[in-house]
């Protein structure tokens, strides 16, 4: 999440609204989320006909993100509050089997990760996996937000699945998910790690890396979702041209698997919100 260099960028056109959105998602998304640009250019470029591209894509240091066939706004819209809030998971999907601790193969969270159906309105789409060099915060203690941010977790998964979700009100929410498979004892550590820096970094802090500084302002805890093993969700804060940026996440842990859920608000600072049925049906499907 680039800090302020020379000022606001200048907000008269529909190529400056998108050239800020994306340079957005560059900084702050490793994992190349462009949910939250599509709803979150500035007013006149949505009057003028968004411009933001077709598909969810990556930073330019090289990795994209395709799947869904429509741009994906952020989560955040007050429009959206209804058709997520009616969300339902699907009610016989079939478990895959992680809750007794087994790790899981390639093809194994391949099946398990939400695909169309499982939810209710929501769409899957495949993602390409975040590029091999990310951000780093500067403060040891932090290091667990930024390797989430980065789409890598640690311990590092054995296996790993990428996901983009898209919701029923044009698009709305976009969230991107990964599934990472790490063994019961691992899965447990990178929990615990993430609720210890939560409460290290809630202050703030930076990072390098990826496409230049960041600055994150602050990190907090969110209610959770009763699902699965376990449970945390934070938002991080992150700053983009002195506007705050909150960044959430929502993560469940089903024996030694854990699902990783990822959405971002760049319209007007609130929290955005992940759909409780998304992971109650993430964890139905691992268990």
């Amino acid at each position: 999440m680039s800090t302020r260099t020379e000022g606001r960028p200048e907000e008269d056109t529909p190529g400056t609204a998108r050239r800020v959105c994306l340079a957005a998602v560059t900084a702050a998304l490793s994992l190349g989320l462009m949910g939250a640009c599509g709803g979150g250019e500035r007013s006149d470029a949505k009057e003028a006909g968004s411009e933001a591209p077709a598909t969810p894509r990556a930073s330019s240091s090289g990795s994209s993100s395709t799947g869904s066939s429509s741009s994906a706004p952020s989560s955040s819209a007050p429009s959206s509050a209804a058709p997520v809030l009616a969300a339902t998971p699907r009610p016989d999907p079939t478990g895959i089997g992680a809750s007794g601790g087994k790790a899981l193969t390639q093809g194994e969270l391949d099946r398990a990760i939400l695909a169309d159906g499982d939810v209710s309105g929501f769409r899957s789409g495949p993602m390409d996996a975040p590029p091999p060099r990310g951000e780093n915060a500067d403060r040891s203690e932090c290091l667990p937000l930024t390797a989430v941010l980065n789409g890598k977790p640690e311990p590092l998964g054995k296996a790993v699945a990428y996901r983009q979700l898209v919701g029923p009100d044009n698009d709305r929410p976009a969230v991107s998910e990964f599934l990472t498979t790490h063994g019961v004892q691992d899965a447990s550590t990178l929990l615990n790690r993430l609720r210890a820096a939560v409460t290290a970094c809630a202050d703030g802090f930076t990072a390098s890396g990826g496409d230049g500084p960041s600055t994150y302002t602050g990190v907090k805890r969110l209610s959770t979702v009763k699902a699965g093993d376990d449970a945390l969700a934070y938002q991080l804060t992150g700053d983009f041209e002195g506007d705050p940026v909150p960044l959430v996440f929502h993560l469940v842990r089903v024996g030694g698997t854990v699902a990783t859920f990822y959405t971002a608000n760049f319209e007007n600072g609130a929290t955005p919100l992940v759909p409780p049925a998304l992971l109650a049906a993430q964890a139905t499907k691992l268990t």
